[in-house]
C-alpha cells in the first residue's frame, strides 16, 4: 500500500488538510505502507514563498512522518511536481498521437461568449468541442497560434467512482465537457498532472478531501485513456464550523501554527484531529500518532462532515497540560513565558510555576499567564475583588497579623500542611473564619480572586516574597491606595 498527500504550497496548513494527512498516513502505515509528500506546485502564480517548508513544519510538529518526499530520497521522485513536467508533456504527446485528446485554438473571448449564450438558454456552461473534430491538415495547426490540450471524454454512459468511504458515485459523461489537460504554457492542469505523478509514483490508494471527488470522474478518464490501472479512492468528508458552514478565519483559527501560536499543543490538536469524523473500536479519546496506527481504518471514518469544535480542542488541551510531564510543559511553554516580558531568573522555577499553574490552564497562552504573579508583583486588583475582599477596615491589621506568623514560621515547615497551620493560628486568634483571611490573601498576593491552591501557592512563592507582598498591600490600603480602585 503506498498513500500519498499532495499539498499546494500557497500558504499554511489549514487543520482540514492536516486531519487528510493524518487519515492517509494512518491509513497507509496500519497496512505497513509508505506515505508519499508531493509538493504540487505547478500553479506558480498562486505559490507563496516560504509555504513548502511551512507545510513540512507543521505536518512534523503533528508527528506525520513521509518516507518519501521532496526533502528525502526516493525511487520514484522527483517529489515537486514543477520537476516532472517532460514527464507530464511527454504523456500528452501520446495522447494527442493516440487521438484521444486534441488541440484547442479557441480564444478566451470565444469560449467566454459560448459559455454565456449556454447560460442564456440555462444550459450547463461547458465547452461545445469546436475544435474536436479538426483534419490534421486543418492549417490553424501550423500557425502558431496558442493552443490548450484538452481530453476527448465520451458523449454518453457513465463515469463510476468506487469510493471506500463514499460506495458508488455516479457521473454522467454528457455532463463533463472536453477538459484542458495541457494549458498554453504547456504546464499540466491538476486533473492531469495528478494522475501522472499518481501513477509514476505507484500509489495505490488516493485518500483526500471530500471536495475532490467532482474532480475524480476526470481523472479516472485520464487513467483509462492512457491505459493506467486505477488506484483506490477514499474522499474524506469535510471539517465544517460549528453553523455547518465551512471553516474561515471568520471562525478563529484556521491554520495549525496559528493553533500552535495560541498555545495548542501539537499532541493535543493532532489528538483532536483524529477524532474529526473517525472514531476507535475500543471509544478511547486520548491516544498518540502511535496509538491511532493499530487501530485506524477507513471503515470508522463517519460519512458526514465533522463539525468543529474550539471549546473540546481546548478542553482537550488542558487534559494534555494536565498529564504531559512536567519537563515537557516546560519546553513548550517557555516562549510564551518569554514573549510576556517575565524574567525567572530570581525566584521560583519554571518548574514549580508549570506544577502550581497547570491545573486550570486550558492553552499554554493560559498557563504562562497564570504563572506571571510568580516573579511580577501585581500592579493591578481585580476591582471586584478589592471591592468584596479589600472593603473591610480590619483587612490591613489581617494581612499583617498574617505577614508576621509566616514570617515567625519554621522554614522547614513551609509546606502545604504548615502553611495551612499557620493560617488557622492566624484565624482563630483573630476570631475570624479562614475563608477571611484566604480571599484577601490570595487577592494581595496575585491581584486575582482564582487560580491554584493558596496554600500550594504561598509554598512556591516563598517566605520572604510572601511576607513582602502582604505588607506591601496592607500599606497601601491604609493609606487608601487600593480601596475600592484596580491598582
Amino acid at each position: 500500500m503506498r498513500t500519498r498527500y499532495a499539498p499546494s504550497p500557497s500558504g499554511t496548513l489549514h487543520i482540514g488538510g492536516a486531519r487528510t494527512a493524518l487519515f492517509s498516513y494512518l491509513f497507509a502505515k496500519h497496512h505497513e505502507g509508505q506515505f508519499v509528500l508531493r509538493v504540487e506546485d505547478t500553479d506558480r502564480a498562486r505559490l507563496v514563498e516560504g509555504s513548502e517548508s511551512a507545510l513540512m513544519r507543521s505536518l512534523r510538529l503533528l508527528g506525520i512522518h513521509w518516507d518519501e518526499g521532496p526533502d528525502l530520497e526516493g525511487p520514484l521522485g522527483p517529489y515537486r511536481q514543477s520537476e516532472r513536467l517532460a514527464l507530464h508533456q511527454q504523456y500528452a504527446e501520446q495522447l494527442l498521437k493516440g487521438g484521444q485528446a486534441y488541440r484547442c485554438y479557441c480564444t478566451p473571448e470565444e469560449l467566454k461568449q459560448a459559455r454565456e449564450a449556454r447560460m442564456a438558454q440555462k444550459l450547463p456552461p461547458r465547452y461545445m468541442g469546436t475544435c474536436r473534430n479538426r483534419l490534421a491538415e486543418d492549417p490553424i495547426h501550423t500557425s502558431g497560434q496558442p493552443y490548450v490540450i484538452r481530453l476527448k471524454v465520451p458523449l454518453d454512459g457513465v463515469t463510476v467512482v468506487d469510493d471506500l468511504i463514499r460506495g458508488h458515485v455516479t457521473f454522467e459523461n454528457s455532463l463533463l465537457d472536453d477538459f484542458v489537460i495541457m494549458k498554453a504554457d504547456h504546464t499540466p492542469t491538476y486533473n492531469f498532472a495528478a494522475v501522472i505523478d499518481d501513477w509514476g509514483m505507484q500509489i495505490s490508494h488516493v485518500t483526500r478531501a471530500e471536495e475532490h471527488l467532482s474532480n475524480t470522474p476526470k481523472q479516472i478518464l485520464v487513467y483509462q485513456a492512457l491505459g493506467f490501472d486505477l488506484p483506490q479512492f477514499a474522499h474524506i468528508p469535510m471539517v465544517l464550523a460549528p453553523d455547518r458552514s465551512k471553516l474561515s478565519k471568520r471562525h478563529g483559527a484556521t491554520a495549525v501554527e496559528e493553533y500552535l501560536d495560541q498555545g495548542i499543543l501539537p499532541q493535543a490538536l493532532v489528538n483532536y484531529l483524529l477524532l474529526l469524523g473517525w472514531s476507535a473500536p475500543d471509544g478511547r479519546e486520548f491516544m498518540t500518532v502511535a496509538d491511532a496506527v493499530p487501530l485506524f481504518t477507513l471503515e470508522r471514518v463517519q460519512h458526514t462532515a465533522a463539525v468543529y469544535d474550539q471549546k473540546k480542542l481546548e478542553w482537550m488541551n488542558a487534559q494534555y497540560l494536565k498529564a504531559l510531564p512536567v519537563t515537557e510543559i516546560v519546553a513548550a511553554v517557555t516562549p510564551f513565558v518569554e514573549k510576556l516580558g517575565i524574567s525567572w531568573g530570581q525566584g521560583p522555577t519554571l518548574d514549580a510555576g508549570v506544577a502550581l499553574a497547570r491545573e486550570r490552564a486550558h492553552t499554554l497562552v493560559d498557563l504562562a499567564q497564570a504563572m506571571k504573579f510568580l516573579w511580577e508583583r501585581p500592579q493591578a486588583f481585580d476591582p471586584k475583588g478589592v471591592q468584596k475582599h479589600f472593603t473591610p477596615l480590619e483587612v490591613p491589621i489581617r494581612l499583617e497579623a498574617l505577614a508576621e506568623a509566616l514570617e515567625r514560621s519554621d522554614t522547614a515547615a513551609w509546606t502545604h500542611d504548615g502553611i495551612m497551620e499557620v493560617f488557622d493560628a492566624v484565624a482563630k486568634n483573630l476570631d475570624i473564619k479562614r475563608a477571611e483571611l484566604i480571599h484577601p490573601c490570595r487577592l494581595a498576593l496575585t491581584g486575582v480572586t482564582v487560580g491554584p491552591g493558596l496554600f500550594e501557592l504561598v509554598q512556591v512563592l516563598g517566605p520572604q516574597e510572601t511576607v513582602a507582598r502582604l505588607r506591601q498591600v496592607a500599606t497601601n490600603l491604609r493609606e487608601g491606595a487600593l480601596k475600592g480602585s484596580q491598582s
